[in-house]
């Protein structure tokens, strides 16, 4: 069985370090929770109320987009 000879240049050679593999880690951020109907019912409702004690004159309609309005920027 023949052996293989090594030359100079051959003994020399080295391997490569392998590249260092980067992660990425992407940030995650806790859900907020969504709003709900009965949210919105309760805030329509404090609107309401707030509303008759002052005097002002308002909607139903007029009371649950205010309450929309309000928890959406609250959020």
């Amino acid at each position: 069985m023949a052996t293989k000879k090594v030359t100079p240049a051959a003994a020399k050679t080295t391997e490569k370090p392998a590249a260092a593999k980067t992660v990425k880690t992407t940030k995650t951020t806790a859900a907020k929770p969504a709003i709900t109907e009965a949210d919105i019912r309760k805030k329509a409702e404090e609107i309401y109320n707030a509303r008759l004690v002052s005097g002002e004159e308002g909607t139903p309609e007029g009371d649950w987009l205010a309450a929309e309005n309000a928890l959406k920027a609250k959020k």
